[in-house]
């Protein structure tokens, strides 16, 4: 067993040389798939307008539960077989990538047929303006046919990553992005099919990724994957989504916070000078366009999981304290590069999604500074949800995924809202930022402080 530990890179190798090894793929598949809506907004904003933009942001929570589905089972999936990896387990390891990719693909079959099923009531529930409607549900009812490519492609890639092969998981979504930039040109533009027309490019992109992770299944490196790893046990499954259960919560948190936020923003931009579609407009714009800056910070946290899970099973603590370090600095680094454009240059990322009034400006400007301000400081929430996470303690992880979103943000935002209208919405985000960041600064300080202490003794860390 300790040969085989020895052997594996992830127990050896430099760990700075493995973030850049692991992150750098992961970067490109999170932000690969913030991009993929973004840029369906950006040709969607010039072509259709502002109601286009609405549209985007309505449709959003359906793109954000895919996510959830996909980290459930491909984080979940990855952190097991890695955990098992490190503990020596080869044996168990193929069970765990072979019935989270079963997972997966069953999973965003069921979601296709309930989006296609309810589409109607979810787009009002999802706080859908009477004008906007029309271009929310041409959109989802050709994107709703990619959920299952989709959560594939995304949570396949984890567990390709966690094989050893992080640079195939940049392919794979680097092929589906550019497929998807390529045709929203074609048809958006080119052909003017408008919002239909994004979403046929968004599914083609989706396709492509899904295939390639298809192709890749039958040759992983580490063990082989036969017919008996992808028949379901409850055992594995169970193992699966207990780890990946706080990378999903915080995606069913946004998409929670997000199906609220539209609806305070139609009732209390009705009653404020902006109107009911401008504030979802803008929001829309403004949440999308941080979601790129944050994408890179949970791919700098995702990044870290196959050394974290694999060391932390091998019980060598001092690598697992080093990547989390290093990918605190990273996601800082990043953060406060992004911070810098949002409250230097917000009318002129708003202005790369189309024209609008005065009125449509001024409130983007604002919601972009005032919301947006602790952007900073909120790269340490989701690095370190996914630490925990990866060292195989998914309570405390799913916990700290709550945070910012339900158990800060949510509250707030109705209080606020109530008091203060449009304006409590605005500054809701940077409350709720600070207090989950200071959250996870003190849930971190503790478990190193724990780990360094029993490791010190000899003594496993439970």
């Amino acid at each position: 067993m300790a040969e085989k530990v020895k052997e594996n890179p992830l127990g050896e190798a430099p760990v700075s040389g493995l973030m850049v090894k692991f992150a750098v793929p992961s970067i490109m598949a999170m932000l690969v798939g913030a991009l993929y809506n973004i840029v369906d907004q950006l040709f969607i904003g010039q072509a259709v307008g502002t109601l286009g933009n609405a549209a985007t942001n309505i449709a959003f929570p359906l793109s954000t539960s895919c996510i959830a589905l996909a980290l459930l089972f491909g984080i979940g999936g990855a952190s097991c077989f890695n955990l098992s990896m490190g503990r020596g387990e080869k044996d168990k390891a193929p069970y765990f990538a072979g019935n989270s990719l079963v997972m997966l693909t069953l999973s965003g079959i069921v979601l296709c047929a309930v989006s296609q099923l309810f589409l109607t009531p979810m787009l009002k529930l999802f706080g859908s303006p009477a004008d906007v409607f029309p271009y929310a549900e041409e959109y989802v009812r050709v994107t709703a046919w990619g959920f299952p490519f989709l959560i594939l492609s995304t949570g396949g890639g984890h567990i390709i990553r966690a094989d050893g092969s992080p640079g195939m998981t940049m392919v794979i979504n680097i092929a589906g992005a550019v497929i998807n930039t390529v045709l929203d040109a074609i048809f958006v533009l080119y052909l003017d099919m408008g919002m239909a027309g994004a979403a046929y490019a968004t599914i083609i992109g989706q396709i492509v990724s899904a295939a390639i992770v298809i192709f890749y299944v039958f040759r992983f490196k580490t063990v082989k994957l036969t017919a008996e790893h992808f028949a379901i046990k409850a055992k594995y499954v169970q193992k699966i989504m207990s780890i990946g259960m706080a990378s999903c919560f915080n995606q069913l948190a946004i998409m929670v916070v997000q199906i609220v936020l539209n609806n305070l923003l139609r009732k209390y931009g009705a009653v404020s000078e902006y109107g009911e579609s401008i504030p979802i407009a803008c929001a829309g714009i403004v949440m999308k366009v941080n979601q790129v800056m944050f994408s890179i910070v949970i791919g700098i946290g995702q990044g870290t999981q196959p050394i974290e899970s694999y060391n932390y099973g091998a019980k060598k603590y001092s690598r697992v304290r080093q990547a989390y370090k290093m990918a605190v600095i990273a996601g800082a680094a990043v953060s406060i590069v992004a911070f810098i454009f949002f409250q230097l240059m917000p009318r002129q990322i708003i202005a790369l999604f189309g024209t609008g009034s005065e009125s449509y400006f001024k409130f983007g400007v604002r919601f972009f500074r005032i919301f947006l301000f602790f952007t900073w400081l909120v790269c340490l929430q989701p690095i370190t949800a996914t630490f925990f996470t990866s060292i195989g303690k998914p309570i405390k992880g799913v916990f700290l995924s709550l945070t910012r979103q339900i158990i800060f943000f949510l509250p707030i935002l109705l209080i606020l809202s109530y008091i203060f209208g449009i304006e409590g919405i605005i500054y809701t985000g940077p409350i709720a930022d600070a207090l989950s960041s200071v959250t996870a600064i003190l849930m971190a300080f503790y478990e190193f402080k724990d780990m360094k202490r029993l490791e010190q003794q000899g003594l496993k860390v439970d």
